[in-house]
């Protein structure tokens, strides 16, 4: 007798195969091309952070429908959510006794989520173009967040630390790109969504993600877990179980009109670690996590969570598409 899907209950095999496999897929081209291959990928960054991301960034806030209310709504819960994420992890860290690297460490991988090369192509799939517009606003707040209070995080108790995070914001073209499409907006002064202007950075906007899951894939190929995986258990957890309830609680308090919005923003703070962090505590951070490095703990850290999030993210947009939550 054959039975049906019980009504606002979505089937995991079929989110599987519509949100998570096409990124999967992707990003599993860009780590074999990474095994098999010495593949630049300093010059694909360079690529994506001064062209390719500042053209979808551009494109998807200068078009974007979303009401101005909502892009406020939306920078609030973004930082509601890193605030609220950065005292519970440190929390839990001082809990365990966790030294001062450690908790810079567990700090930058629990609050700062990958919306970016991996949250806004799953977020595409998962809830459309309001998914990847909404996407798209998350990363941009998160950009100036990650570098000012990402960097004071990284270096507490280093001397102009929050200094070289503000400059830091002034030397990514994202930050431009979104005063530029916000000053376009308000002025009236954006092109026509069909003409050549608009046509050409939504050409190269649209690049942007599958070269952003190329690279987490390449990078995922270079990372040498070792014995270091069993060392960022706790941190994998608060990242992909408690972040996205954080997550859940900050859209519920905001109260987004749109509940795709609202479950995108969700959605976000589900994905595993950003890259960034690693060049932050490379830069600012010293000293060890549990007898590794600090930069080798944060990078087992994102190869743990992104392998970890092709199942929890898969629960996560069933649970979220059903309506349960939000």
């Amino acid at each position: 007798m054959a039975t049906s899907t019980p009504a606002g209950v979505v089937a995991p095999l079929s989110v599987f195969a519509t949100a998570i496999l096409p990124i999967v897929a992707v990003g599993g081209v860009g780590y074999l091309l990474g095994s098999v291959r010495d593949v630049d990928t300093d010059a694909l960054n360079v690529i994506v952070v001064y062209v390719l991301a500042p053209a979808l960034v551009f494109h998807s806030l200068a078009t974007t429908t979303l009401a101005g209310s909502t892009l406020a709504r939306i920078t609030a819960a973004v930082v509601l959510f890193h605030a609220a994420a950065i005292l519970v992890a440190e929390a839990a860290g001082r809990v365990v006794g966790a030294s001062r690297t450690a908790l810079a460490a567990v700090i930058l991988v629990t609050a700062f989520p990958n919306t970016g090369n991996y949250g806004i192509p799953v977020s595409n799939f998962a809830f459309g173009e309001t998914g990847r517009a909404t996407a798209v606003v998350c990363l941009s707040v998160q950009a100036v967040l990650i570098y000012t209070v990402g960097v004071y995080v990284a270096g507490r108790g280093s001397a102009g630390g929050v200094g070289d995070g503000l400059r830091r914001v002034f030397s990514v073209p994202l930050v431009y790109a979104v005063v530029a499409a916000l000053v376009a907006r308000w002025l009236g002064v954006v092109p026509p969504v069909e003409s050549t202007a608009m046509s050409t950075l939504q050409l190269v906007g649209d690049s942007a993600i599958p070269v952003m899951l190329l690279l987490v894939g390449i990078q995922l190929a270079r990372t040498d877990v070792g014995s270091t995986l069993s060392a960022v258990g706790g941190a994998v957890g608060l990242k992909m179980v408690l972040a996205p309830v954080i997550g859940a609680g900050v859209a519920l308090a905001v109260g987004f009109s749109d509940p795709s919005v609202a479950r995108t923003f969700v959605l976000e703070t589900a994905m595993p670690s950003a890259v960034t962090p690693v060049i932050l505590v490379g830069e600012f951070a010293e000293g060890e996590v549990a007898g590794v490095p600090v930069t080798e703990f944060v990078s087992t850290a994102i190869f743990a969570t992104t392998l970890a999030s092709v199942v929890t993210l898969t629960a996560v947009i069933a649970i979220l598409r059903s309506g349960v939550v939000v």
